[in-house]
């Protein structure tokens, strides 16, 4: 499916002044989103993949064209002189050349040489396909206003992104088979050739199997305790692999948010998976769908429109919860809760509404057909509210 994705017109106006960097997970779409949408835009376009030994060659080389082009390079974050190489590509040619640099990790983390490139690019997240991207529909936000929710219903999108994810090759064929195949081979390419090309993993065995529990774990408090004693291993050991999966887009946390009306915790975090399909269990798979969803939503909202857009969940000394808070610089701005398919307001998102004075709140089920204002708490199909974001 080549598509006009959600980043690409943001993307195309960054490169009028800099560089634009595109992180994402391993085949969530940034090669083709650069390489088969973006670059049509441009007369000419030269794509450089590091895995690909003549391209490796020329870049190290610094063999560029000659006419004004698109540069693309792909991976190149593996080098370790890369940041040097780019600056000086920028700096010598910004005038001539534009440049995207795509890599399956957070490239706005890794400072492995080089000078700093602050100031040269725009970072971008690219996020799996999520409804509304799936539906096609283009909404606009205001921060600490009401999400304007279209009026229909998305009963089959949101299935097929509940059962298959939301990246291209399985989302396309919609087929358990593929779906299966393609997740064993996404781990082993994750494990054997992106983190080890960059990491040093002395217990890389180790760190595969955490790779396994971690959609056991998923929409749950992350206790590293357990994990350390289920592989036997060291805390150290366990939080460095979390973090290197997170750099590599498998994994993400929401962190609780702190505030003294509350009584909130300050340090558990919640643990989620990029691909939620991994998931067995229907009611974690269902809330990390709606997760990934938010994180997308606020993550664009940073990144693209400059707004300090934050996730996080709600959670007090006594226990009482609500799985996701968003707020704009460290105000709340609405709430959801997530439920399969209980229509009465949860007794904790009326507590958290009136405790921090959230504006919005949102109990989000699976059922269809569903929108209802009970109690401030507006009770919504999760396939009517997923189309209001992103």
């Amino acid at each position: 499916m080549k598509r006009n994705r959600y980043l690409t017109d943001n993307i195309i106006n960054d490169l009028k002044n800099k560089m634009v960097f595109v992180g994402g997970a391993r085949q969530v779409g940034k090669t083709t989103l650069a390489k088969d949408i973006i670059a049509e835009q441009f007369n000419s376009n030269f794509y450089y993949n590091w895995d690909f030994s003549p391209d490796r060659r020329k870049i190290i080389s610094n063999e560029l064209p000659g006419e004004p082009s698109l540069l693309i390079f792909d991976e190149i974050h593996k080098y370790k002189k890369w940041k040097t190489l780019v600056k000086g590509i920028y700096d010598t040619f910004k005038q001539k050349h534009k440049i995207i640099v795509t890599g399956s990790a957070r490239l706005n983390i890794f400072r492995k040489g080089g000078d700093s490139l602050q100031g040269r690019y725009h970072y971008y997240t690219l996020h799996p396909f999520t409804l509304a991207e799936v539906e096609n529909i283009r909404n606009k936000w205001q921060p600490f206003e009401e999400i304007n929710f279209p009026t229909s219903y998305y009963k089959s999108s949101l299935e097929s992104l509940l059962n298959f994810g939301g990246f291209p090759e399985p989302l396309l064929s919609q087929d358990f088979k593929t779906l299966r195949r393609w997740h064993n081979e996404k781990l082993e390419r994750l494990f054997k050739e992106d983190i080890r090309d960059v990491e040093n993993i002395r217990d890389i065995n180790n760190m595969k199997l955490l790779g396994d529990l971690l959609s056991s774990k998923a929409a749950s408090l992350l206790s590293i305790n357990n994990l350390c004693e289920d592989l036997e291993v060291s805390h150290r050991a366990v939080t460095n692999w979390l973090n290197i999966l997170e750099a590599f887009y498998y994994i993400f946390r929401v962190y609780p948010f702190t505030s003294k009306k509350i009584r909130s915790i300050k340090k558990e975090s919640k643990l989620y998976l990029i691909d939620w399909s991994e998931i067995e269990e229907e009611g974690s798979r269902f809330e990390n769908m709606i997760a990934s969803h938010l994180l997308k939503f606020v993550q664009f909202l940073y990144e693209s429109e400059g707004y300090k857009a934050d996730l996080f969940y709600l959670r007090n000394v006594d226990k009482k919860e609500v799985d996701f808070l968003v707020t704009i610089n460290n105000k709340p701005w609405f709430s959801v809760e997530t439920k399969l398919n209980d229509k009465k307001p949860s007794p904790n998102i009326i507590y958290f509404k009136e405790r921090l004075k959230i504006p919005f709140n949102y109990q989000v089920i699976r059922e269809e057909n569903t929108d209802i204002l009970k109690d401030g708490i507006r009770v919504i199909s999760s396939s009517k509210f997923l189309s209001g974001l992103l």
